[in-house]
């Protein structure tokens, strides 16, 4: 297998190509893999050349964090600067959730230790999703009067509305058993290495032009992202404007506390 690495120098990812699987890695450890713009660009860049160079994309964050959602410290920063309605456009961020929905290769979330809030949206995206039997599956934005407007549309699509609607409102994080009877996971195993090669090993036997073609045909069975983009869009910009939800980020940043304590 021709391995390739590092095809591009990132700061906030990792990437490498085996043959034609591309595993690309948030990198982020001094901020629990949080979502800024930085990732959001160099992972949108990483997609653009998996669509010529890889028929298969794997998602990985840590073996503690896979991604624990958008970055409270940026935000605080930005807040306090007075840059937060420059710095603001979730649409790239969609934008990327789309590509790993939508584009010409099959993407899997190998998840390990905790995704949270954005982080669900790289796992709902994703055409398959794999963890270890100690992965952790939350949404927290509610708790800062927040909402997970951009992951809801992806996370809707996989799990359905009721069980996405009640994982919102309760803000407690799920196992990988209880994930795997959602429908969020598609299965977890104590070594998800292990259980990552072996469903590589049989994906590698897809050509890159069937994958295309049938990813081509699902978009048009299932195109709820797309229809809902607009409302996710303008839902995130609501509440991440909200100066009362600003404050409570604020807060939780430089104190540790949580917008009840």
């Amino acid at each position: 297998m021709d391995i390739i690495s590092n095809v591009t120098s990132y700061e906030t990812i990792k990437t490498r190509f085996e043959g034609d699987i591309c595993f690309i890695q948030i990198d982020r450890p001094e901020a629990k893999n949080a979502i800024n713009n930085t990732l959001i660009e160099e992972f949108t860049n990483a997609l653009d050349l998996c669509e010529e160079l890889a028929k298969i994309v794997v998602v990985e964050g840590s073996s503690k964090v896979f991604c624990f959602g958008a970055d409270f410290k940026g935000i605080q920063q930005s807040f306090e600067n007075g840059t937060q309605h420059e710095e603001q456009n979730p649409e790239q961020m969609y934008n990327l959730w789309q590509k790993l929905s939508s584009g010409p290769y099959i993407t899997i979330a190998h998840v390990r230790g905790k995704a949270n809030a954005g982080g669900m949206g790289f796992v709902a995206a994703c055409d398959i999703v794999l963890c270890e039997e100690k992965a952790v599956f939350s949404l927290s934005e509610l708790l800062f009067g927040l909402m997970p407007a951009c992951v809801l549309p992806f996370l809707i699509r996989r799990i359905g509305f009721s069980k996405a609607h009640y994982m919102t409102l309760m803000t407690q994080p799920i196992l990988a058993k209880e994930a795997y009877d959602w429908g969020l996971v598609d299965a977890y195993d104590q070594n998800s290495k292990n259980l990552l090669r072996k469903h590589l090993l049989r994906l590698r036997l897809l050509s890159k032009e069937g994958i295309t073609s049938y990813k081509n045909y699902l978009n048009k069975l299932n195109d709820f992202p797309d229809a809902s983009k607009s409302h996710a869009l303008a839902a995130n910009i609501e509440v991440f404007s909200d100066e009362s939800n600003l404050n409570k980020i604020t807060r939780f940043v430089k104190t540790g506390q949580f917008p009840w304590e």
